[in-house]
């Protein structure tokens, strides 16, 4: 069997916290599949069902704070205050360039460039669902690899290729294909429908979906199979791929993409807020600053960074909602702010609104894969408070 030479820590336990946080926090997926189902059963339409409360809900607590999570591990905690002197280039060039270059392109009016406001919103937009897509199946593998870890198989080639291959292909490509068949890729009609084959794919579709199920069965078959074969295998693990396999089931049903929407974005969410709330709890104290001291005490309670983070999407929602959503959907910041949130979709506010929704996603996604960038031993060490004392973690 090959090695590889990633972190590999000597662990107690196979959980990450316990098995009733990880329950909540890391493995939602097989409590949140029971209840959507059930809050949608008898309605013909899931989005006129209780379901659409339990999404607001889900929206208004986890969404923007999920979005902001890394940005504040970066910027805001002891933890990664060295790697910010040590990667400047990572952690602030490009932030700040991707935020300037976000402004640039909205900001401009309709004759300022070669393409309309318009026609900017969809180029962008298409490429932050395909970075979106890439993103939510490379936290599948994190999180994998995360529980690979505590089973003491970092070092496992095969093992990381095999969740590699699974998160990519079962938590991206089949997501991809059922976001088709359900045409709700972001602006679908201005680039996927155009294809050759387009016409092939809506006379095609039960037979695509069936293929994709067939393939999801046999992936997480050998998934499984995999995992029982190792000498120290992972409940957690197992958990998780029932998870990834149950999500992406109900997105390759035909009978409403809302249903695989709460559940795979929700999951999404919650899983990235229970880690940022553990990532900076071991932070060392900093010696000066009334800023710097009063983070230190939220960040080494993790309850209370979750409620920082409850309470920060709560009231960001209605200014994120002006770029979200910018095709259709429902505006739950209008429930809890009113007027307010409705005026700010037709303000002068709106080209700069869409900008900054952009600008943090796209940071988002860039600075996710470094705060979590667990192969390098400068990231381990600033998240101390997820993968444990860095004293116990040797190189192979």
């Amino acid at each position: 069997m090959g090695t590889a030479a990633p972190w590999v820590r000597k662990c107690s336990s196979a959980w990450v916290r316990g098995p009733l946080w990880d329950g909540f926090w890391m493995l939602s997926a097989l409590w949140l599949a029971p209840i959507v189902l059930w809050l949608a059963h008898g309605y013909s339409n899931p989005e006129t069902s209780p379901l659409d409360l339990l999404y607001f809900g889900l929206t208004a607590l986890f969404w923007i704070g999920h979005r902001l999570s890394s940005t504040y591990l970066a910027y805001c905690t002891e933890a990664y205050r060295p790697l910010l002197r040590l990667e400047p280039i990572r952690f602030v060039v490009l932030p700040l360039a991707i935020t300037a270059a976000c402004f640039a392109i909205f900001l401009p009016g309709d004759s300022a460039l070669p393409w309309t406001r318009e026609e900017r919103l969809i180029g962008l937009a298409i490429v932050d669902y395909a970075w979106v897509t890439y993103h939510f199946a490379s936290q599948h593998f994190g999180a994998l690899s995360l529980y690979r870890a505590r089973a003491d198989r970092s070092w496992c080639i095969q093992t990381r290729q095999l969740d590699r291959f699974f998160a990519l292909t079962v938590g991206g490509v089949l997501v991809f294909v059922a976001d088709i068949l359900a045409g709700s890729v972001a602006y679908q009609d201005q680039w996927i429908d155009r294809w050759s084959f387009a016409a092939w794919i809506a006379s095609a579709q039960d037979g695509i979906r069936s293929g994709g199920m067939l393939t999801l069965l046999i992936a997480t078959a050998a998934m499984l199979f995999a995992e029982f074969r190792a000498p120290r295998w992972s409940l957690p693990r197992v958990l998780y791929i029932v998870g990834i396999a149950v999500m992406v089931g109900l997105a390759l049903r035909p009978r409403s993409l809302f249903l695989f929407l709460v559940i795979w974005t929700s999951q999404h969410w919650i899983l990235a807020t229970g880690l940022a709330s553990q990532t900076p709890s071991a932070e060392l104290t900093p010696r000066r600053g009334v800023v710097r001291t009063a983070l230190h005490k939220l960040n080494i309670r993790p309850w209370a960074v979750v409620l920082f983070l409850m309470l920060l999407s709560l009231v960001l929602l209605p200014l994120f909602e002006v770029e979200a959503n910018r095709e259709t959907g429902t505006y739950y910041g209008d429930r809890i702010f009113g007027a307010f949130a409705t005026q700010l979709r037709t303000s002068s506010w709106v080209p700069a609104l869409v900008a900054l929704g952009f600008a943090t996603g796209f940071i988002h996604y860039l600075l996710d894969r470094s705060v979590y960038r667990m192969s390098d031993p400068q990231v381990r060490e600033a998240a101390r408070g997820l993968v444990g004392n860095t004293s116990k973690i040797v190189r192979r």
